[in-house]
């Protein structure tokens, strides 16, 4: 693809972009739906298999970085995408419900297991941190230790959030005032009263056949079309001239950050603010398990190949979401450019952060 023109690289890098972010409506509507019909219960169904999905880009160029031997690609890749799509979170608050009388998204969606879920992320990502600085022969069968306790953190966080849904000893099992209600685990169905409903709000009927169905080809759709995202823009990039670390921490984080946003704006459209959050925290978490696939396909150990810039990107994804954990807990009300405080500070630090990335790479 390297020896296709210019024009042409954008346009197919546009299209595959396009492909995910239109696959990723129809998988958060059509997970809501397996949920249901499936019993996977709220923990399950949210936050194993919606993560999953709207991170297949991230699994695809991981998986196909990790055949290669490009370890170094495969970690950039997923730690690079943490901090954007947690800037995700400042788009779902700006243009996700607008109005005079409209709060911020920390204000609505206030819960404690919200910030239950962005303190997984915190202590996955401290033990990313952690773990590049282990030798890189620290592996046996195939596993390095970093890799297999991210991944029991992971497993550990969902049955913490699973069992703050069934009750927590707080006022209103930890539910703010005036805040959207946040059912147990990771997803909040808003279409309970009509469990046939497609998740659009509109109460039209889908067969769980037809629903998975559709989850398959949107999934099939958005694998291929992140392998072709990381494809096309690293051709791009390299025509271009700039800096495979820059492209891979803002562009193309972006452009495999969309399966989020969509599904974000689907969430808040359907008056689901939970979900929108809890959506961004569930797959930051989840990445970082993607190390322990990479480590087993390749055979050696990922986190040790961490770069300068891969520790920057993690401890930059570390603050925003400590900042957006803050915001859940005090429930700023105040809004600048129709965001609330909290997204306007995580914008201006991942703006800062960026601008401190460049340094790094000059």
């Amino acid at each position: 693809m390297s020896l296709l023109p210019l024009w042409l690289l954008i346009t197919i890098f546009a299209a595959a972009g396009t492909v995910v972010w239109f696959a990723g409506i129809q998988l958060s509507k059509t997970t809501d739906i397996i949920d249901s019909r499936f019993h996977l219960g709220s923990a399950l169904g949210g936050l194993i298999v919606l993560a999953v999905a709207t991170n297949l880009p991230e699994i695809a160029i991981t998986v196909s970085a990790a055949i290669s031997g490009n370890v170094d690609v495969a970690v950039g890749n997923i730690l690079g995408g943490i901090a954007l799509q947690t800037v995700v979170l400042v788009a779902l608050d700006a243009f996700g419900k607008r109005g005079k009388d409209v709060k911020p998204l920390t204000y609505r969606a206030a819960s404690l297991t919200l910030v239950l879920e962005a303190m997984v992320v915190i202590a996955v990502l401290v033990v990313v941190v952690a773990g590049s600085q282990l030798p890189s022969t620290l592996v046996f069968l195939r596993l390095a230790p970093a890799g297999v306790l991210i991944a029991a953190l992971w497993v550990t966080g969902l049955l913490l959030v699973r069992r703050a849904g069934a009750g927590l000893p707080w006022h209103e099992n930890g539910n703010a005032p005036a805040s959207s209600r946040h059912q147990g685990g990771h997803r909040n169905r808003t279409s309970s009263s009509n469990p046939d409903a497609s998740g659009s709000g509109g109460g039209t009927k889908m067969s769980t056949g037809t629903a998975v169905a559709m989850f398959a080809v949107s999934a099939v759709a958005t694998l291929v079309a992140g392998v072709v995202l990381e494809v096309s823009g690293d051709a791009a990039a390299n025509q271009l001239g700039v800096s495979g670390i820059i492209f891979g921490a803002t562009i193309l984080a972006l452009a495999t950050s969309l399966p989020e946003l969509s599904t974000g704006l689907q969430s808040i459209k359907q008056g689901d603010d939970n979900l929108a959050m809890s959506d961004i925290f569930g797959g930051n978490a989840f990445l970082p398990v993607l190390f322990l696939i990479a480590t087993v396909i390749s055979g050696k150990a990922v986190l040790p190949s961490a770069s300068a810039t891969d520790i920057y990107l993690t401890a930059l994804g570390i603050l925003l979401t400590f900042v957006y954990a803050i915001g859940l807990i005090f429930r700023p009300m105040r809004k600048i450019a129709s965001m609330g405080v909290d997204s306007v500070a995580v914008l201006c630090l991942y703006l800062v952060g960026i601008a401190g990335l460049f340094t790094i790479v000059s």
